[in-house]
Formats: structure tokens, sequence, C-alpha cells
């Protein structure tokens, strides 16, 4: 995608002419709390999992709301962007199969989310009319990056404003504001869950579907 610029300094470290650089795959995000399977239900229990204290104790953590997407990357180099994967699959600018990708990060780009993204690896979930039934109920397809878009509008102020205990979770996640579709006006639409940033970088999940009060369609993991 050599065709979009974007004018930004490199942080990249060269050697010679070279950019050193490494496409990764986003990591796996874990709950932070036990699951276990009961009843046929793969759920989580009243267990902090080890490791993921963090989410309940350090300050600076973020609540965000968890898109229903698929995950693509985009890479920068130079203030241009190079190349759009998703997860390690890189995607053609030109291509048949998934030529919805490339309209998401065009569409992102076209509406100022990139703007302000420096050179590197940016992740981020792409929603739409191809993606998971298009459950916001959007015409064509977005990307969202993570830690511009996402991070800015879609973090709950509600987070933290009560005891951090499994049952007021709980009881918050059963009233939780589905802030995407509420830029479109939809007080009722969609939300999947919440995704926990610490400011270091690590990251957990939870979603509704999680919690044994749930009814509906289940995840499978």
């Amino acid at each position: 995608m050599e065709y979009i610029k974007k004018p930004k300094r490199s942080i990249f470290k060269r050697k010679g002419d070279e950019i050193m650089n490494e496409i990764k795959d986003m990591p796996k995000i874990e709950s932070p709390f036990v699951r276990k399977e009961i009843d046929g239900n793969y759920i989580v229990i009243p267990e902090i999992t080890e490791g993921y204290e963090w989410v309940f104790n350090d300050d600076g953590v973020i609540a965000i709301e968890k898109l229903h997407g698929t995950n693509v990357s985009i890479l920068i180099q130079d203030g241009i962007i190079t190349s759009v994967w998703n997860r390690t699959e890189r995607i053609p600018f030109f291509n048949k199969g998934k030529k919805y990708i490339i309209e998401a990060v065009l569409n992102s780009y076209e509406k100022g989310y990139m703007e302000f993204l420096p050179d590197g690896q940016h992740f981020g979930e792409v929603i739409g009319e191809k993606i998971n039934g298009n459950p916001y109920k959007i015409q064509g397809h977005l990307w969202m990056p993570f830690n511009t878009y996402c991070k800015k509008h879609l973090a709950y102020t509600s987070w933290g404003k009560y005891p951090k205990t499994f049952e007021s979770i709980s009881e918050w996640f059963k009233t939780l504001m589905p802030l995407y579709a509420m830029k479109g006006g939809d007080k009722n639409g969609f939300v999947e869950g919440v995704v926990f940033y610490h400011p270091d970088g690590r990251m957990a999940k939870l979603r509704k579907d999680m919690f044994d009060w749930y009814v509906g369609r289940r995840h499978k993991e």
C-alpha cells in the first residue's frame, strides 16, 4: 500500500539502508478470571488468573469496549503504509478474497483514524458488512486502531468507580453500554465485552458470554 503517505518521521532503527523490523501476530488476550467448563459452558469463576492481579490493583488500567471484528495490523515505514496484515497473512492491495480489509484501511485513513500513528506495526479490528454478521450495522468496512481510536473513544469512564470484585464486575457487564453503537445513535446496540489495557502494554479481556448468566450463543474458546 505504497500509495498512502503520512508525514511522520520514522522511528525505526536502521542498519545501513535496511529497516530492521519484524511483523508480529496480535498476542492472544486471556481472561483476568479463571475459566472452567461447567455444565457444558466455558465460563469465568470468582478466581483471579495468576499474573492478572494488575487488572484490579494497578493504577492507570483502562477498560475499552472490545470490538467484535477481525484482527488486522498495518505497517508504517517512513510515514508510508507499506503493508496490511490479517494476523500473519499479508493482504495485497489488489486481491479478490479479502479486498474488504483494504477497503477498511482506506476508509479509516479517510476518516483520520491514522493521523497520530507513528512508524511501526499497529493493531486494530476490522468491522463491517462481511465481519461476524455485522453486529454494528455499518455500511462498508472500517479498521479501528487500538492505540488511537479505541483508547480515545471507546473507554469506559465507569471502570474503577465501583468495587473491582467478581460480583460487581459481573453486574456491571449486565448493563455494559454499547459505546461504539451509541455513536451511531443506537443505545441498545451490540456490545461484546471489554479489553483491559495496562500502561505498560499488558492486556486482558472479558466477554459477556464468559459469565454464567449469559443467554445466547457463546464463543467456543
